[in-house]
């Protein structure tokens, strides 16, 4: 029923008004059963979702989120889980970022997890990865002797190739990426990929149409004023439509320049409406079918939706009394239907998205 509602929602909204409108989306807290930062969230349905954490933490749901089932991967105690994607209940990836740059494979559930992709170099920092399909991927990390590093996978995440060096565009004076919801990455059709970027003093869209082979820039006009500043989070509805969204962490609460639309397939960008609530927002998400198209933006301030592609804001509520003092979300996946969605974020926070 939680699917249908929230499906609805979204499809009726933005009719005339003499529709009737749906009551407007809430958080429903869920208990994960862990204390560790929660940054990486990927649902496959209705029932099924994983969920990427501090301290090598993952967890899965095979119920709705009616429990959570907490483990950690073998001899990663100290990997930051910051994204996760999840084909069905039993298979599943993980991106470490920090100091231990790394991908891991599970297909049985959790139970035992295959290291697939590691970079010892030092200073190798992954921040995202995603996939146009259950064997095709592209993850991304912070630039490497001056280039953002790229790697592909074509077989399920079982291997991963480094694209080369110079076929990606040199990176700008203190340019780096955000590992704050593993949504810094977004893919389109089966070749389509962009990352966004900040840290310095401009921030950017790297965008490829030959699956992550070669790449070309575009900037954007977000806020980048220091290192903890510019676009964390970037979101395709097809190969032309997208969005950014990003802020400053050091600064959750000001309001600044921290929503874009592209509708060129981000060679240019115009801004919109600060995100409601305003604040640094760490990931954006478009709603699966939705009539028109439909937003999620979640960070430390707070979840905002829209259904007009950022030019009006709503903000979500959570249903709970202690709402104000509840550890705020990071990051939201949806289901490929739309009828699920889950957030995760500080302390172990999780999230569905209910009517």
């Amino acid at each position: 029923m939680r699917g249908f509602l929230i499906a609805s929602f979204f499809l009726l909204a933005g009719t005339p008004p003499a529709c009737a409108q749906p009551d407007a989306p809430r958080w429903l807290p869920q208990t994960s059963g862990v204390a560790v930062g929660l940054r990486g969230v990927s649902a496959v349905s209705k029932k099924v979702a994983w969920v990427g954490g501090d301290k090598g933490t993952f967890l899965r749901t095979t119920n709705g989120g009616r429990t959570w089932q907490a483990d950690s991967v073998a001899g990663a105690s100290e990997s930051d889980f910051r994204d996760v994607h999840a084909v069905d209940e039993n298979t599943a990836h993980l991106l470490s970022s920090g100091n231990l740059a790394r991908i891991y494979k599970t297909t049985n559930g959790g139970k035992t997890w295959a290291l697939r992709y590691e970079n010892k170099v030092f200073g190798a920092f992954l921040d995202g990865f995603a996939f146009w399909d259950d064997a095709h991927g592209i993850a991304f990390g912070d630039p490497l002797g001056g280039r953002f590093l790229v790697v592909t996978t074509s077989d399920g995440g079982e291997t991963w190739r480094e694209t080369p060096f110079f076929n990606v565009p040199p990176a700008l004076p203190d340019e780096a990426a955000f590992a704050a919801s593993g949504t810094s990455v977004g893919v389109q059709g089966s070749r389509h990929a962009w990352f966004c970027t900040g840290g310095g003093k401009q921030a950017r869209v790297f965008r490829s149409r030959d699956a992550g082979l070669t790449w070309e820039t575009s900037n954007l006009p977000l806020t980048c004023h220091s290192p903890s500043s510019g676009a964390f989070s970037i979101a395709f509805r097809d190969t032309l439509h997208g969005v950014v969204a990003g802020g400053d962490f050091l600064a959750p609460n000001q309001p600044l320049d921290n929503f874009a639309v592209t509708s060129d397939g981000g060679k240019t960008w115009q801004l919109e409406k600060t995100v409601l609530p305003v604040g640094l927002k760490q990931c954006v998400a478009y709603v699966p079918g939705s009539r028109r198209p439909a937003l999620l933006a979640t960070g430390e301030s707070g979840t905002g939706y829209s259904t007009d592609e950022g030019r009006t804001w709503k903000i979500i509520a959570d249903r709970r009394p202690d709402a104000p003092n509840r550890p705020p979300y990071y990051s939201i996946s949806f289901s490929r239907d739309g009828k699920a969605a889950w957030a995760v974020g500080a302390k172990g926070s999780i999230g569905s998205l209910d009517r």
